[in-house]
């Protein structure tokens, strides 16, 4: 059966099979999916089409990396909830904590009578976290959420208005975290004023690079243009803070130059500008270490968490320096559902099986590595292929040396890579990325026949 739907900038239409894998139980369910195409059907009645679905397929069941649809198809999941299962589905120690705390209570508020589980993550979440001093941690709902708040903190502290954001950036939906956003569309398109204090600069994107330049010969031009900014049109003491992704995320999994954030760390200390790491998709194990910025021995100011700590329910937080917290008033942070009870313990939880995982995912994030080396070897289409631990891209170009996106392309190798059980997703802002987030502590043979499903539809294209 065919179903039209739209991966963020194409429309196309899907056909459904069921994944034929030997570790999977046998597939009874027969197509057409007739559950899925009348829920879609619902779901366009009900549901604003400005909340949009990747895939046609409405999930019944989901265990590990295995998602099975309410037709009875089974599907490899290199998605995870964008970065929001680092240890897959319904993780045991996470079902295992959510199932006590249900027997004790939902919700209370922090505010009004504390509770453990609160204390305890946020104490595992400033432990974990990178510099030698006293931290504190602020636990939120949602990745947009501490966006929002790791801006209030930073001006707070700072006594400044300004914040200095990075071109590809996504930062969340809301109005700050908007603001601080790179890309207009679709996030920003016909929300405005959104920018009013955000002075926005060129990320470290080598191979697609906003100066012309090749690393390493280009002497980080970037880096050298804010400097520039700094000194020209952006005065530097009525600036707060610098937000950056230690990995672009939305904006094309973009790994930059270990001296590009160091020189970030450099700036902000020179100016007294609070440095803070969105580390909501790179976090959290994704990267091979709980953290991404771990990666360049950077210590930032305050740090945003979210997606994976829940392991599987909302959750975010700040976590920072304890002088920059404490500088906001009382009253000043928090919110009726910040630091839920269940998610807590789920958190709590998660961060146990990501620390037990992390092993397990480097030597996946080896293979990885090494098969997309051998793509970019094989086929022409590969322009380029970049990432840190399990957080892993390749990039399609019509033209190697033009870099023309292949946008078209992209969206047709999605929609084949679904067709044979296999979910990936787009990114970047020519949606020519197909980005790699499988979950760390994923069972090898199943993780080998999600790349053999990928290259087998690389080699169709």
């Amino acid at each position: 059966m065919s179903i039209l739907f739209s991966d963020g900038c194409l429309l196309y239409s899907l056909v459904v099979y069921p994944m034929v894998q030997e570790e999977l139980p046998e597939i009874k369910t027969k197509i057409p999916g007739t559950k899925s195409s009348e829920l879609m059907k619902t779901a366009e009645k009900y549901v604003p089409k400005a909340v949009y679905t990747v895939t046609p397929l409405f999930v019944a069941n989901a265990e590990g990396s295995v998602i099975e649809d309410v037709d009875g198809n089974r599907f490899i999941d290199f998605a995870t909830g964008i970065a929001s299962l680092n240890v897959g589905h319904r993780h045991p120690k996470v079902i295992e904590a959510i199932s006590n705390q249900l027997d004790k209570y939902l919700h209370v508020c922090y505010h009004v009578t504390p509770y453990e589980p609160y204390v305890r993550l946020s104490e595992k979440l400033a432990t974990a976290a990178p510099g030698q001093f006293e931290k504190k941690v602020v636990l939120l709902n949602s990745g947009a959420e501490a966006v929002e708040n790791a801006l209030k903190i930073a001006m707070k502290h700072t006594g400044r208005p300004k914040v200095i954001a990075f071109q590809n950036a996504f930062h969340g939906r809301t109005r700050a975290a908007l603001g601080v956003t790179g890309n207009v569309k679709p996030y920003k398109h016909g929300f405005f004023p959104l920018e009013t204090g955000v002075h926005r600069v060129p990320y470290a994107y080598c191979y697609r690079c906003s100066f012309g330049q090749s690393y390493p010969d280009c002497g980080m031009r970037c880096l050298q243009y804010l400097r520039e900014r700094l000194e020209v049109s952006i005065a530097p003491d009525s600036v707060a803070a610098i937000i950056a992704e230690p990995v672009i995320g939305e904006g094309g999994f973009i790994v930059p130059p270990k001296e590009f954030l160091t020189g970030l760390r450099e700036i902000c200390d020179e100016h007294q500008i609070l440095f803070i790491a969105d580390e909501i998709q790179s976090g959290m194990g994704r990267t091979g270490r709980i953290f991404a910025i771990e990666h360049y021995d950077v210590v930032p100011d305050l740090i945003t968490v979210a997606k994976s700590l829940g392991g599987g329910l909302p959750i975010s937080g700040v976590v920072g320096k304890a002088e920059y917290l404490d500088s906001v008033h009382v009253g000043g942070l928090g919110g009726t559902f910040i630091g839920n009870p269940l998610s807590c313990v789920a958190g709590l939880a998660a961060m146990d099986a990501i620390h037990d995982s992390l092993e397990h995912g480097n030597m996946l994030a080896e293979i990885l590595a090494s098969r997309m080396d051998e793509w970019y070897e094989k086929y022409e289409v590969v322009g380029d292929v970049r990432g840190l631990g399990l957080m892993r891209a390749v990039e399609l170009v019509k033209d190697r040396t033009t870099k023309e996106p292949a946008k078209e392309e992209t969206a047709r190798l999605l929609k084949m890579c679904h067709e044979k059980g296999l979910i990936l997703l787009s990114t970047g802002p020519y949606k020519n990325v197909i980005r790699f987030l499988p979950a760390i502590n994923m069972d090898e043979d199943l993780f080998e026949k999600a790349l053999q499903v990928f290259e087998s539809c690389l080699a169709a294209l």
